[in-house]
């Protein structure tokens, strides 16, 4: 009977606890004599309290405690940047002072026995303030070089790169496009809010908190309070979701841990969704300009991409939004600036694919319009400027499949059917249009550490810190293990979300499976060699009855240097139909084709379903996804689900295909894996945009495509 499960579409050994209800989120970790929190914040974006008046709702029914910057204790905020934090500026200090930095900033927190009297309370609090002008429209900021410009990756970029001479090769180009594009604020609206259970137990604290890096909120939990790490407990077996807005540890988790201290009992915080807007980051506004110069022929001979987005005053959040045109396309002259509008609003926070998802769209819908302005097709006009080699480094890519990933998904499309030109193809009173857009996403590898414990019964126990907010984590490993110790899968059993597990890099960047993977390997093939060298068997469950006695390793895995020697990277191709209503406007995608060579696929059923869940978060970005900004005080006028607009089942195309190109990489990691969750959405939105441009006759550079802008 073989026991290799690698590669083989396994159901998710975690779906029963989550159809039955058994699996336990954040906020229901409730503990004995728990009480609950409430935040209350700011109403203006800039500005200091003058006063706040607490006596009402501190004679409320119930109520334990009403904090504010007047009677909350000092913290430590002990100096300390974490794997995902901003390298330059400080974090949100709460209730530690009377500035208020953005709409929504904490300015009050109340404790309460029952959650109803807290948020009851909490409306009783009087808040004066002496305003002062705030920097709420991008529009009419001053974009600034960041200081240093850190990727979701921990790595830095230089926020501006030459090669050649772009602007002489501009100008002496024979044809040419110049344009600009816009995508606005998306937050995150994950189905699972943010939650934390906080309990102190003398100066041991443990945090049932929603989160992707456990490690993470300990280290800036501790640094806050003045302790030390190990002291902090964080606990987050399961996340409904999160796409980045758990890579840090908000001050919602400070604000649960205080309460907690002073209430000298457990306290529960959970955000509502509206609150969502104001405290667990957003994907920032990006205005790009992008101007591209060729020869008749095709071949790319100058491309300029100037981009800038928001970020708070306090900290320099700067994604990786120009790194893929550094290297997607073939091209000799190449110029790219990012810059940041220092804002009155909370930090931005890496979302689904950040900087790649933003940057793709400009520059793959630039590209498109050259494909106009050519007369070329434009999947030829990328054929075209394939590069040999990564350019921006001057490195080998370890692999990199974009010509076949072209290829089949063109083919599986049906692209050679498609007639050029726009408002050309029908269906009835419909207009149809047919896009396309590459996709790309670096691959990460991060140091980490994994357990293996064998018992004499022949099952297996394998623990690792990692995360696990939907794309299979729980699943995935328990493949790993099984395959590497040679066990059937259902005699292995991986846990995870805790920081009594070895240590583990942050879930996100797509680095999970590379690196908390290959952990688990290591940690296996470790313990696997060791039962069976003591125990004298040829087959591990031989090995392990002969022995009567548990056999335990740890290892770890860290990244060795190809990182210097290869440019390493997933590349797909995504091709889109849409169908508008010349009359109404409205944009309906009936189709999506991607395919990916993304490295040695583990699960392919819950990777199809990373790469569906990608093009329906790629069509939210196209079409809906907007965070609708006063500028007269930085408020989210549309911060719910009923006007902040989402996809839902209705609006999925009934066609999604994913392909997965058949790519051996030995370089990346032990595993040969290079990670599915970002590069799932880069290149949607761009496809879409081109699909609709193609269908109508319209270009569209601001996102989301909505019907006012169409008609």
């Amino acid at each position: 009977m073989t026991t290799a499960v690698i590669g083989k579409p396994i159901s998710r050994v975690d779906g029963r606890a989550k159809v039955i209800g058994s699996a336990t989120y954040a906020a229901e970790f409730d503990q004995p004599n728990q009480a609950y929190a409430a935040v209350v914040r700011s109403t203006v974006a800039a500005g200091r309290i003058t006063s706040i008046e607490t006596a009402e709702a501190e004679q409320a029914p119930g109520i334990v405690a009403v904090l504010t910057h007047r009677n909350a204790p000092k913290l430590a905020y002990a100096p300390h940047k974490g794997f995902t934090d901003p390298a330059i500026g400080e974090r949100l200090q709460v209730l530690q002072d009377d500035r208020v930095n953005h709409q929504g900033h904490p300015i009050a927190l109340v404790v309460a026995d029952t959650l109803e009297q807290a948020n009851h309370a909490a409306t009783l609090l009087r808040v004066t303030y002496a305003p002062e002008t705030a920097a709420t429209d991008i529009d009419a900021g001053e974009p600034v070089l960041p200081t240093q410009q850190k990727t979701d990756q921990a790595t830095t970029q230089p926020p501006e790169t030459r090669r050649g001479d772009p602007a002489g090769a501009l100008a002496s180009a024979e044809v040419k496009v110049e344009q600009t594009y816009v995508i606005p604020r998306e937050n995150h609206n994950p189905i699972e809010m943010h939650a934390t259970v906080a309990a102190w137990n003398g100066d041991r604290l443990t945090l049932w908190d929603k989160s992707q890096y456990v490690y993470g909120v300990a280290e800036e939990i501790a640094a806050v309070f003045g302790i030390r790490a190990e002291n902090v407990r964080v606990v987050s077996p399961f996340v409904g979701g999160a796409f980045g807005s758990g890579l840090r540890a908000w001050s919602h988790v400070t604000l649960a841990a205080l309460g907690a201290r002073v209430a000298g009992r457990p306290v529960k915080l959970m955000l509502s969704r509206r609150e969502m807007y104001y405290g667990t980051g957003f994907r920032p506004h990006t205005v790009q300009r992008v101007a591209l110069g060729a020869s008749r022929d095709g071949r790319l001979t100058a491309i300029l991409h100037d981009g800038y987005e928001e970020t708070s005053t306090y900290e320099e959040f700067a994604e990786a939004l120009l790194d893929a045109t550094r290297i997607l396309h073939s091209c000799p002259n190449v110029y790219t600036r990012h810059r940041l509008v220092p804002m009155n609003v909370h930090t931005p926070i890496w979302m689904r694919a950040p900087g790649e998802a933003s940057g793709v769209f400009a520059l793959e819908c630039a590209l498109d319009e050259l494909a106009v302005a050519l007369d070329i097709d434009p999947v030829e006009l990328r054929l075209r400027n394939e590069p040999e080699q990564d350019e921006f480094k001057s490195l080998p890519f370890s692999s990199r499949s974009t010509r076949e990933c072209y290829r089949v998904a063109a083919e599986r499309f049906g692209w050679s059917r498609r007639t050029p030109k726009p408002r050309s193809m029908r269906d009835g009173r419909w207009l149809i249009g047919w896009g396309m857009a590459t996709a790309t996403y670096p691959v990460n590898f991060a140091p980490a550490s994994a357990m293996a414990r064998l018992l004499p019964d022949g099952t297996a126990e394998v623990t690792s810190a990692a995360s696990d907010m939907g794309p299979g984590t729980w699943t995935s490993m328990t493949q790993v293990a099984a395959d590497t110790l040679g066990l059937p899968i259902e005699r292995v059993k991986f846990s995870l979300g805790d920081t009594r597990m070895p240590r583990t890099p942050p879930h996100g960047g797509s680095m999970t499976m590379a690196s908390v993977g290959s952990a688990v390997q290591a940690a296996c093939r470790k313990a696997r060699e060791d039962a069976l060298a003591r125990g004298g068997a040829n087959d591990l469950v031989g090995a392990m009855a002969r022995l009567g006695q548990p056999v335990e390793a740890t290892a770890d895995s860290t990244p060795g240097d190809a990182g210097q020697r290869f440019s390493m990277h997933s590349f797909g191709a995504v091709f889109t139909e849409v169908a508008v209503d010349p009359d109404l406007g409205e944009t309906r995608v009936r189709r999506i084709v991607g395919a990916y060579g993304a490295g040695r696929i583990v699960n392919p059923k819950t990777a199809r379903s990373q790469c569906v869940g990608g093009m329906i978060g790629g069509m939210g970005m196209a079409l809906m996804e907007h965070s609708v900004v006063d500028p007269r005080n930085g408020r989210v006028t549309n911060a719910n689900l009923a006007e902040y607009a989402v996809p839902v089942h209705a609006d999925a195309p009934p066609v999604m295909d994913v392909i997965f190109v058949d790519e051996k990489d030995p370089h990346v990691n032990p595993l040969g894996v290079k990670g599915l969750g970002e590069i799932a959405l880069v290149g949607v939105a761009p496809a879409i945009g081109n699909a609709v441009y193609h269908a109508t006759g319209k270009r569209l550079r601001e996102l989301p495509i909505t019907p006012d802008k169409l008609l």
